[in-house]
């Protein structure tokens, strides 16, 4: 059995505390950013040598790994334990793109068969679509789908569907456009079924509970807007959800595909929460290809060198600069246009897996938790937020992404260099320049250096790529959880306001709380 202890009683946070930073402007050689490289899945790898650390605090970082039983908790995670604490539950995503370790069974059924049984009636349902068996009411092809959810129902998918909608449409494989509503704000979802044809739509309904109140909101919105057009909406939506819910059988729907609650929905876009609207758009073979760079990621996480670990080398990292050098945010910045809403993912994985400040057990602790994520496509970035980045009072770390190709596989020479070279030149110039800074006299124009990043390299954003990328940093927030104690997979926080929300409806309200309605007139 593994051992649960808060990070400040273990002895490498002493350790750790003891150890003064790197500074990188003195060390970023050639040598180091050719050695501070460790490989990822599909090609990729993870590059570490911008960052405040050194063998010898690599070395206290692998203490600390094997100290706080990082790769075993891992173990005993996708073996089947009970690590969502807070709802007494098990933590399955791992499991939706491949089989870990030893064979899990809960709610008396193998659990792996269960996700591949969801994922193969996708693919049936996808290829019906695709090839006219399923149709709309004319017998029709439907032509775009449109996923209505919230959170990690909205966040995970959209971005993913966003990151490959270029390469599939280069490769050949583009089957359908996507669409997204997420916010109850009924402006969202008017201006989806405007630049649709709702004739043509069929809409995903993802709800794990089913009593999600901004989803079923919006799905009313829906059907209030097919019925308008003399469509029976039971014809046009699908729905995502658990087989307790009460969307589960119901004849609303042409069919139901089924998650549990062993996956959190910000978790959930390797389930059919992803792999409904990405095999629609795509077709079940990317979907799959996109579960296979994951899967191989995960395996890479089983890893108890650091040095040959990518997703726990970046966790420990992560803490090292959360909790000695206190930095309190991390700036995801990809510098590749498919990804621009992969940040938004990232925040919500992130901050609501390790926004925390009680441990597994309900005690305080005397600590900082997880970052402030944050972020923007590049170079778009550079002209919004760096400045603060680059000479405002504050160090934030920087988690750069790059490809070596675009998506489209062709380019333009412009003034002797491609938008891609450009691209590329960006960003290995922000590297060098955050870490090493530029004197000055004219303190305008000084920059100390100093601000530590990291980067993630690939060939091409492709599914394999992308797989391993959301696998990496679902994996290094999963180890710094377990560094700092805390239940990485419930989200309480997201509750107290749900609840005073629903008795603003009810009208039962007082106070401050009465008078902020009359305000809003509601």
């Amino acid at each position: 059995m593994v051992a649960w202890n808060n990070f400040d009683k273990l002895e490498s946070y002493k350790a750790l505390n003891e150890t003064e930073c790197v500074d990188i402007a003195k060390v970023l050689t050639a040598d180091r950013v050719k050695n501070y490289s460790v490989p990822m899945a599909a090609g990729m790898v993870y590059n570490y040598a911008a960052k405040q650390v050194d063998d010898k605090i690599l070395d206290l970082l692998s203490k600390l790994s094997d100290e706080a039983e990082l790769v075993e908790k891992y173990q005993e995670l996708y073996n089947g334990a009970v690590i969502n604490t807070g709802e007494k539950r098990l933590v399955l995503h791992q499991l939706t793109r491949g089989q870990l370790g030893n064979a899990v069974e809960a709610d008396g059924v193998n659990k792996r068969d269960f996700y591949v049984e969801q994922q193969n009636k996708v693919a049936e349902f996808a290829n019906k679509v695709h090839n006219g068996e399923i149709t709309n009411e004319k017998g029709e092809k439907f032509t775009t789908a449109v996923q209505i959810g919230i959170g990690g129902s909205d966040l995970g998918p959209r971005a993913l569907y966003l990151a490959l909608e270029n390469w599939a449409k280069k490769n050949g494989c583009f089957k359908m456009d996507a669409k997204f509503i997420s916010n109850v704000d009924p402006d969202d979802a008017a201006a989806v079924l405007n630049s649709v044809d709702v004739s043509k739509s069929i809409f995903i309904l993802v709800s794990k509970s089913g009593t999600t109140l901004e989803t079923l909101t919006n799905e009313a919105f829906v059907k209030d807007a097919l019925a308008k057009a003399g469509l029976d909406a039971s014809k046009h939506m699908i729905a995502v959800t658990s087989e307790t819910s009460p969307l589960a059988k119901s004849s609303d729907y042409l069919a139901a595909f089924f998650m549990d609650d062993y996956i959190g929905g910000r978790y959930s876009s390797s389930s059919a929460v992803g792999g409904a609207v990405l095999s629609l758009a795509f077709g079940p073979e990317i979907f799959a290809r996109f579960l296979n760079g994951a899967a191989e990621e995960d395996q890479l996480a089983k890893n108890k060198d650091i040095r040959k670990n990518p997703a726990l080398l970046d966790a420990l990292i992560g803490v090292y600069e959360r909790n000695m050098l206190g930095y309190d945010a991390t700036a995801v910045l990809p510098y590749s246009q498919a990804l621009s809403r992969f940040p938004a993912h990232l925040q919500q994985l992130d901050m609501e897996s390790n926004g925390k400040s009680v441990n597994r057990f309900g005690e305080q602790v005397d600590y900082q938790t997880g970052p402030i994520i944050f972020g923007e496509p590049g170079t778009n970035g550079q002209h919004s937020f760096y400045q603060l980045l680059h000479q405002g009072t504050d160090i934030v770390p920087l988690q750069f992404i790059g490809f070596k190709n675009s998506q489209i596989g062709t380019d333009v020479d412009i003034q002797g260099s491609t938008s891609q070279q450009k691209l590329c030149a960006n960003v290995a110039a922000q590297i060098v320049a955050f870490a090493c800074g530029k004197e000055d006299e004219n303190k305008n124009k000084n920059f100390e250096g100093g601000r530590p990043s990291s980067i993630i390299i690939g060939e091409q954003l492709t599914p394999e790529a992308l797989g391993a990328l959301l696998a990496h940093f679902e994996n290094k927030v999963m180890f710094q959880g377990f560094v700092w104690n805390v239940n990485s997979f419930d989200q309480e926080g997201v509750q107290l306001g749900k609840t005073l929300a629903k008795k603003v409806l009810a009208h039962e309200t007082e106070g401050a709380l009465s008078v902020y309605s009359d305000l809003l007139n509601i």
